[in-house]
């Protein structure tokens, strides 16, 4: 990530104080992980992007990991994914549906409500799920269902488009309309140019002009980072989500953080 702190830990919080009120996110890559444990409205702690030893072995610096939390939730990383409106969805039909996405023999199912009215459908690499780590695959869902439903919870604008950046080249671009998805893709993208192709394509596809268009970005992404300045180059407003659903530290800067603490607001999926 780029210029962000982290790691953080409350400096009032010891191993003693952590009780089963507490909630800790996960989010799951195949080689490392993020994790926030958040109690009520405050974040305690997080690391972002540090090792999977750190699961068996959590040190001084991680011993909150060791707790037992009253939640888990663990967001994993999609290899695909399709949007089924919930007056179609149906366990019986995912099997069906996840033909669609071209499942490899390595590869899961696993499905969820999106919002109240879209079921998401989506595979991930099956190590993901039959790693033997602590905490693993309590509560999975979705990577990006937090972030979803954080913005579509907090009343977007009609004429924002959100984006937000993973530090793999990859990005989510997600509209809502009163507070329901319509639309949501994510893009690989490996320069500014690239990100900013998609970014209009999908603006195209909602018949939105960039002339009108402000966008609202979160992620691995500053004002004065190239992708940001060329989305500037062709967009009305670019901007930074400060949308916060925590007390933190100033020094936390929120848009690098709103996709992970923002899992504490999932429930679970299934897995087929």
């Amino acid at each position: 990530m780029s210029e962000n702190i982290n790691y953080y830990r409350d400096k009032d919080i010891h191993l003693y104080q952590v009780t089963d009120n507490y909630i800790l996110v996960l989010q799951m890559y195949p080689d490392t992980f993020s994790y926030a444990i958040v109690h009520k409205n405050r974040l305690v702690a997080m690391a972002i992007d540090i090792s999977l030893d750190t699961l068996h072995e959590p040190g001084h610096d991680h011993d909150l990991l060791n707790y037992n939390f009253r939640q888990i939730v663990t967001g994993l990383p999609s290899t695909g994914f399709t949007l089924v409106p919930t007056l179609l969805y149906s366990k019986d039909r995912v099997a069906d549906i996840a033909r669609f996405l071209n499942v490899q023999p390595n590869e899961k199912v696993l499905a969820q409500p999106l919002d109240n009215e879209n079921h998401i459908i989506y595979k991930v690499d099956e190590s993901l799920i039959n790693r033997d780590e602590p905490h693993h695959l309590e509560n999975p869902v979705f990577l990006a269902k937090g972030w979803i439903t954080a913005i579509a919870n907090h009343n977007p604008l009609p004429n924002n488009l959100y984006l937000n950046i993973d530090n793999l080249n990859l990005f989510e671009v997600l509209y809502c309309v009163d507070g329901k998805v319509r639309f949501f893709n994510r893009f690989n993208f490996f320069n500014p140019d690239e990100l900013v192709y998609y970014v209009a394509l999908a603006a195209k596809e909602l018949d939105l002009q960039p002339q009108n268009l402000n966008l609202v970005l979160s992620g691995d992404i500053e004002l004065d980072d190239p992708n940001a300045t060329r989305l500037a180059d062709f967009f009305k407003t670019v901007e930074l989500n400060d949308l916060n659903l925590l007390d933190f530290p100033i020094e936390v800067k929120s848009h690098k953080i709103l996709a992970l603490i923002a899992l504490s607001l999932c429930v679970s999926s299934e897995v087929f």
